[in-house]
């Protein structure tokens, strides 16, 4: 089989080769008009052949259209970032003022927005990507010089290939793959901390912990951590969170009446795994008439400036999430800079914030 050498690019003062639509016409068996259409137009195209046109173009390192010779010259001065978007309309309805609705994603957007503008970028958002990874592929990764990807938003293989013509960097969650470089925060460390805070400083023994979605990484390491300090105190340690579900407000609401419909003793303490849920179900448990922290306490976790302005504000683990856009930025420079230096791991620090509603009366 004659096999195509693909476009001559220049990268680094070195001769590289970007395969074309030719070559995954070629290596998928059909014409560059399938290949076309499966990015243009998938539903157009039988499941199988699609199927084989995408193996393909994985397999090879293509990214559709003109854009592959900007990913080759490494010149568009952009860099982008992607994550799950988690549309909370209680949220984004509660406050008029933007700054104090801000959320998770929001937090680490601007730190990557001032770090990239400091270094003479521009960033480029994607959130729930219409068309799939294909989509991501297609549409974005040809636009910028590095990617930041929030955990468990762009399947792996897909990754593999942006990874083959730009630096990739993970954002929280456990270390997947290992060439990527990293960045979490000790999501495991603080909730135990918080976990032992409740046990140990307010007496509490019947605790309920409210987790994300199973994929949802730094939920599940939240819930390990806690987990450990329940071990530790001697406590049931269950084996799956008590209630699961999307890291949003209404979740969070829906996680309260779910608690409280089992029947039995109420738990004292309801441990959200973000500050999102636990809001909401502060909301829900103000609507049920039962009072917080006098009745049962509430915590959740990220520091959000929407949990200072609860009432009672809410106690919960703070993480850097500025730092964590700043450090995405920081990384992908490095890797710009120094494309074969060693993958870099990195754990930002967190810190228990003490507040009324698990009975700390903190500012």
């Amino acid at each position: 089989m004659r096999l195509h050498p693909g476009v001559q690019a220049r990268v680094d003062g070195f001769s590289v080769s970007v395969p074309t639509v030719y070559d995954v016409a070629e290596r998928a068996g059909v014409s560059i008009a399938t290949v076309s259409r499966v990015y243009r137009n998938p539903d157009a195209v039988r499941a199988q052949t699609r199927d084989r046109v995408l193996g393909a173009a994985r397999d090879l390192g293509y990214v559709p259209s003109g854009s592959a010779r900007g990913l080759a010259s490494r010149s568009t001065g952009v860099l982008g970032l992607c994550f799950p978007d988690y549309a909370d309309p209680e949220a984004e309805n509660a406050q008029d003022d933007d700054v104090e609705a801000m959320l998770y994603s929001d937090e680490i957007i601007r730190g990557m927005e001032r770090a990239a503008r400091r270094h003479g970028y521009a960033l480029l958002i994607a959130a729930s990507l219409s068309g799939g990874p294909e989509g991501l592929v297609a549409k974005v990764a040809g636009l910028v010089d590095g990617f930041a990807v929030l955990a468990g938003t762009v399947p792996a293989e897909d990754l593999e290939v942006i990874s083959r013509r730009m630096p990739v960097v993970m954002l929280a969650g456990p270390r997947g793959i290992d060439h990527f470089d990293h960045i979490e925060v000790a999501n495991f460390d603080g909730q135990a901390e918080l976990t032992r805070h409740l046990v140990k400083d307010h007496g509490l023994t019947r605790l309920a912990f409210v987790g994300g979605m199973a994929d949802s990484p730094d939920a599940e390491a939240r819930f390990q951590g806690y987990r450990a300090a329940c071990r530790e105190a001697g406590l049931p340690v269950p084996g799956v969170p008590d209630v699961r579900g999307k890291l949003t407000q209404t979740e969070g609401r829906l996680a309260v009446e779910r608690l409280l419909e089992r029947g039995g003793r109420p738990p004292q303490a309801m441990v959200f795994a973000n500050d999102q849920m636990a809001v909401g179900g502060l909301h829900a448990l103000e609507r049920l008439g039962l009072r917080v922290p006098d009745d049962v306490v509430v915590t959740g976790f990220d520091g959000i400036p929407l949990g200072r302005t609860t009432r009672p504000a809410l106690t919960t683990v703070r993480q850097p999430m500025r730092r964590l856009g700043e450090e995405a930025v920081e990384l992908l420079l490095k890797r710009l800079r120094t494309p074969d230096r060693a993958p870099e791991s990195v754990i930002l620090p967190v810190m228990l914030t003490r507040r009324a509603s698990c009975g700390c009366h903190v500012a």
